[in-house]
């Protein structure tokens, strides 16, 4: 059982950081990273297509991250 989880767990980090760098950039610069994430809070845009799928997957991939871990910890 260990060591399925920390295979899982392995493989969810890799997919997690592949999803990660798939994504495309907001903004370029320090200016568009200070505004950047209030327009992405407060905008009304919405992702649509591969960025939306992939802002999905990048999600479902933290979770079960987290929940993975968890597991992994209460097993040792």
């Amino acid at each position: 059982m260990y060591e399925v989880a920390i295979t899982l767990l392995i493989i969810d980090a890799i997919a997690l950081i592949t999803l990660v760098l798939l994504q495309s950039g907001k903004s370029a610069g320090l200016s568009g990273a200070i505004s950047g994430g209030a327009e992405q809070l407060f905008g009304k845009q919405k992702a649509r297509g591969l960025d939306a799928v992939l802002h999905r997957a990048t999600v479902v991939a933290g979770v079960l991250l987290f929940i993975l871990t968890f597991i992994v910890g209460y097993v040792l």
